[in-house]
């Protein structure tokens, strides 16, 4: 009896250990098979995208999305050259830069976003800003914080003569793009100075790697004034200034702001767009789409099909989310417009 009990029970050690010896073969052959797709870019949409490629990945087990946040100029680059499966850029990309990129790319607006300025004042929670004075601030041409221009916008406001500590992007940046369009609109000086682009040459100020870069020099300098995405003002509990838009109205970013700004605009067929210093009395003036890049010949054709998928679960379930994050949805008539382009692509 006991000889038996003892064979049984051996038996039984046998099929557990194959059991388990199989489960871990196939968990080994699920890793190996797990179809990762690779992505790099944009940090103004950061936040979003790290929800939605994880939500994406949860419900899809074998699909696995890695999206680095080194921004819009870093994007451009690691597409462009194959690195990454899709990048993602605020900056819509000019007809030179699709030119000479090294694969061709279909834009897929995602969401919109508002770009603010955040500062650092000591005793003082809200700012003005004109237009032409955020303007000459970044041209350090108003270098003190109780200067008679800001003064006369924020009648009231105890502002300190402390030095004003510019801080701009150090990286090739969409968020960058966003904030320069926009001086470029309202400053002729500007304009005429350092213009647009992803990485300028800037007059003043000291640098910061990605948004959150930015808001952590804001945070750390008192008198420090710099922009980033409305998330990370929320998120760092850091003070952002009211804008007088092209209507003459002080306005405050909001996901409604924002929403008003893209309403009166043009979308042409591929979806490149600028936004800012939108018409409108309720339009935030800094606000701007926000962009997938997507080769039209996937580097891997195997995470192709995944690709779509995930572009439509995106679209068709994401933009539901993104208030959440303080982002604004794409309008529904524009999203179903995506939704074709998206079932199109090659």
């Amino acid at each position: 009896m006991r000889i038996t009990l003892g064979r049984n029970l051996k038996r039984e050690l046998i099929v557990k250990k194959s059991l388990l010896v199989v489960a871990l073969l196939v968990c080994a052959l699920s890793a190996a098979q797990a179809q990762k797709i690779t992505a790099a870019g944009a940090t103004f949409p950061y936040p979003i995208y790290s929800k939605w490629f994880s939500e994406y990945s949860a419900a899809h087990p074998g699909v696995e999305v890695n999206y680095q946040s080194i921004g819009s100029g870093g994007g451009i680059k690691q597409v462009c050259s194959g690195t990454v499966d899709f990048g993602a850029s605020d900056m819509p990309m000019t007809d030179d830069l699709l030119k000479s990129c090294g694969v061709k790319l279909i834009h897929i607006p995602t969401v919109l976003g508002a770009v603010v300025p955040i500062f650092n004042v000591p005793g003082v929670n809200d700012i003005r800003f004109s237009p032409d004075v955020l303007a000459d601030i970044y041209l350090a041409k108003i270098t003190t914080w109780n200067d008679p221009r800001i003064a006369k916008d924020n009648p009231g406001v105890n502002l300190p003569g402390d030095k004003i500590i510019v801080v701009h992007r150090s990286d090739g940046s969409g968020t960058t793009f966003i904030f320069t369009d926009y001086l470029s609109k309202v400053s002729p000086d500007w304009a005429g100075g350092p213009s647009k682009g992803t990485a300028i040459n800037w007059p003043t100020g000291v640098g910061g790697k990605g948004n959150e870069g930015v808001a952590a020099q804001v945070r750390e300098f008192p008198g420090a004034i710099g922009y980033v995405e409305l998330i990370y003002a929320l998120q760092n509990h850091i003070n952002f200034g009211a804008i007088k838009n092209a209507s003459g109205n002080w306005l405050k970013a909001s996901i409604d702001g924002v929403t008003a700004a893209a309403a009166t605009a043009k979308i042409p067929a591929d979806y490149r767009v600028s936004i800012t210093n939108a018409p409108g009395p309720n339009a935030y003036p800094i606000s701007s789409f926000t962009y997938l890049l997507i080769p039209t010949q996937p580097k891997n054709a195997e995470n192709e099909k995944v690709i779509k998928d995930m572009l439509s679960w995106c679209i068709k379930s994401g933009e539901s989310e993104v208030s959440t994050l303080s982002y604004a949805p794409l309008p529904e008539s524009l999203q179903q417009k995506v939704l074709q382009t998206v079932y199109g692509l090659p």
